[in-house]
């Protein structure tokens, strides 16, 4: 158990130095190509009109899950979807170009569906015994009713 927790907690400080790391390359390397002020200006663009469509695929999974709740139904995926539509807008907000195009591809319907079923079947390959105890459960206060001592 230990080791998983060690390994997640690699993973994590990798993620939170290679993210930002990547994000300078690329903001250098754009630079260098379109020159500061473009590169400046494309990351504020990308924000602004990812959240716009964030904004629009926002209310469309909202619609979708009312339509899911009058046909009696659970909105699952809706729920999920609006998480990670949620997400992907603060992959927009934060200034950067992997970030960015991680954020649009999550808007997408389609690329966001694919994202979310590599993700929900990682879960679901989880073993369940290993996070329950099995027990019978007595009520005392029925055998005490019927006359026995506990």
């Amino acid at each position: 158990m230990q080791i998983k927790i060690i390994k997640q907690m690699n993973a994590v400080i990798l993620f939170i130095i290679g993210v930002p790391l990547i994000e300078i390359y690329l903001m250098i390397k754009v630079g260098g190509a379109i020159g500061a002020f473009n590169t400046i200006f494309l990351i504020f663009f990308t924000a602004i009109t990812g959240i716009f469509f964030a904004r629009l695929e926002g209310l469309n999974t909202i619609k979708s899950g009312f339509n899911q709740l009058i046909k009696n139904e659970i909105p699952v995926y809706e729920i999920i979807s609006g998480a990670t539509l949620a997400f992907a807008a603060l992959l927009l907000i934060i200034p950067g170009f992997l970030t960015d195009i991680i954020g649009f591809l999550l808007i997408i319907p389609i690329t966001r569906k694919i994202f979310i079923k590599a993700i929900s079947s990682k879960f679901s390959k989880r073993k369940i015994n290993e996070d329950f105890i099995e027990g019978d459960i007595t009520d005392s206060s029925e055998d005490n009713k019927n006359g026995k001592d506990s």
